[in-house]
């Protein structure tokens, strides 16, 4: 059987034909699907943080932009976004120096972890700058900063920021519990020039 020319258009446009309703519909119940998504991501797996203040320098700088996961073993040297115990409301970007079960010191510039020395090639920018026999970090031990045993506590982290100088961190305002660390930093996505992953 053929069909004329007239006839094959007839049935193609007949087919192909949505009512415009339908299509709106459609983009509408698409659009909401990947907004829910896009929301689960964002409440659920990934956090996206503003870096304000320069105590992350020069690893991070005011307005820097970044990406954390939010759920995820937490490893010496991670980078992590935590609620500041401090400031309500407020969020703190910091370096993992120690973890549960550790014993953490300062001693000549160098930082001990259970009496071995820590590598922080992260440190060098500042360090290289600094006079000689200037310390960056000052001589401190775990027992001497909070009195209460000499390792670090179950489910809690000793952090500290790059900026040693000016950074208020573990030595001050004391070790971080797992639960209020919100995430750990994976990506910095802006500015785009300095896009790096951690």
């Amino acid at each position: 059987m053929f069909l004329k020319r007239k006839d094959l258009k007839k049935k193609t446009s007949k087919s192909d034909d949505i009512p415009l309703w339908r299509f709106f519909l459609e983009m509408v119940i698409l659009l909401l699907v990947f907004f829910g998504i896009g929301r689960l991501l964002m409440t659920q797996v990934l956090a996206k943080h503003m870096v304000e203040g320069p105590s992350m320098a020069p690893t991070f700088e005011s307005g820097d932009r970044v990406m954390a996961l939010r759920h995820g073993t937490i490893k010496r040297g991670d980078i992590v976004i935590l609620k500041a115990p401090d400031e309500p409301g407020f969020f703190y970007i910091k370096r993992v120096i120690g973890l549960p079960g550790d014993n953490v010191a300062s001693k000549n510039d160098t930082m001990y972890i259970n009496g071995k020395k820590l590598k922080e090639p992260y440190l060098n920018a500042y360090k290289n700058k600094l006079p000689t026999g200037t310390l960056f970090t000052n001589d401190f031990t775990y027992q001497g900063l909070f009195n209460k045993g000499d390792h670090i506590p179950k489910n809690q982290y000793f952090v500290m920021g790059d900026n040693r100088s000016v950074s208020k961190d573990s030595r001050m305002i004391g070790t971080i519990k797992r639960a209020d660390i919100v995430g750990i930093v994976k990506f910095r996505y802006w500015p785009v020039t300095k896009f790096a992953v951690f």
